[in-house]
């Protein structure tokens, strides 16, 4: 929440991609983030299926003893689109579900390097963020310098006034697990005086909320 000193996370929503990229140190760091998660005891949140670094994070969690939920769209349950999920699915009708779905069961949100689709749910959560939404911490595993160069469009965005300092702070990067998973548990959110008077809480989400599936972990 605003203003706390840390963290205590559970459940970690890992993004990635669905392949498994062109360096070796993808797939590495997917199945290294898995066994740190398994050591925290942190169980995993996901996209589902068995496939490229998604499927490696999520081999590496349960085999290392945490759980694992995959969140899948009816639409790619087909085993032969993403693959055989780890452990426990989830199934919902839409893409917006799906993400609602993982948001709603995590404490926090890792990007691994990945395509259109991983960068479209890291920035949604943060676009969330930065509307006071939420506070959850968000940080991208910049593996290889990865996200380099989305990490200075980010500083442009600032630069030329698209983005506000405090919102840039909204996403945390770090080259190593273990470096991202201290500073995402230390996050403190710096709050934007202009959306402090936002109000998100009404009766129809009150209402929704209390519709959400909990996740069994």
């Amino acid at each position: 929440m605003a203003g706390s000193s840390s963290h205590h996370i559970r459940n970690i929503c890992v993004f990635g991609g669905s392949s498994l990229g062109k360096e070796k140190e993808f797939l590495e760091s997917a199945n290294h983030l898995g066994q740190v998660l398994a050591e925290r005891k942190i169980h995993l949140v996901y996209g589902g299926g068995s496939l490229g670094l998604m499927g490696g994070v999520a081999i590496a969690v349960f085999l290392g003893g945490s759980q694992v939920l995959g969140v899948v769209p009816e639409a790619l349950t087909k085993r032969d689109i993403i693959g055989k999920t780890i452990e426990e699915e989830l199934h919902v009708s839409t893409m917006y579900d799906r993400l609602n779905a993982m948001f709603n069961h995590a404490d926090s949100f890792i990007a691994l390097p990945g395509g259109l689709g991983t960068v479209e749910e890291i920035f949604h959560i943060s676009s969330w963020a930065q509307l006071h939404i939420h506070h959850k911490p968000i940080g991208l595993l910049n593996v290889n310098g990865f996200y380099d160069n989305l990490l200075s469009f980010l500083d442009q965005a600032v630069e030329q006034k698209f983005l506000t300092s405090s919102a840039r702070q909204i996403i945390i990067s770090a080259a190593t697990t273990e470096q991202l998973i201290d500073q995402l548990q230390s996050f403190i959110p710096v709050i934007d005086p202009s959306m402090s008077r936002v109000n998100w809480t009404t009766k129809e989400s009150r209402k929704k909320l209390r519709l959400d599936l909990s996740l069994r972990l």
